[in-house]
């Protein structure tokens, strides 16, 4: 007799699995020294289309997670936070690094998340 008690398998989720390991390739491949370089010397505004590809695939990740810039010391000091995922929970502040402007706090969050990129699957 068949199991009845197992659950039927989400083929959209295998689908979605799928297509997020295609876009991690296809992101790792655009990684390289001239992106980090440019996005080192500008993190705002207008940028190639490659960096501009890059950086909208890490603003659709979840929020769990997500790296975040906190200004420690008003006009000072910054410092990477990492986001619970849970509303009303505070960010967790990494006290490994500390960044002089708002700028160098944004490309350090860049190159943690290129980092935890190449890291992944």
């Amino acid at each position: 007799m068949a199991d009845t008690t197992s659950q039927p398998v989400d083929r959209q989720l295998q689908v979605y699995e799928n297509w997020g390991k295609k876009q991690r390739k296809a992101i790792r491949a655009l990684i390289s020294d001239s992106l980090i370089e440019e996005h080192r010397t500008k993190p705002l505004g207008q940028h190639s289309d490659n960096l501009e590809r890059v950086l909208q695939y890490f603003r659709r990740q979840p929020q769990e997670g997500k790296y975040i810039g906190v200004m420690t010391k008003p006009w000072e000091e910054y410092r990477i936070g990492v986001l619970s995922g849970v509303r009303g929970q505070p960010a967790e502040i990494l006290m490994d690094e500390s960044f002089p402007t708002e700028e160098a706090v944004l490309h350090g969050i860049f190159l943690r998340r290129i980092r935890d990129l190449m890291k992944g699957d």
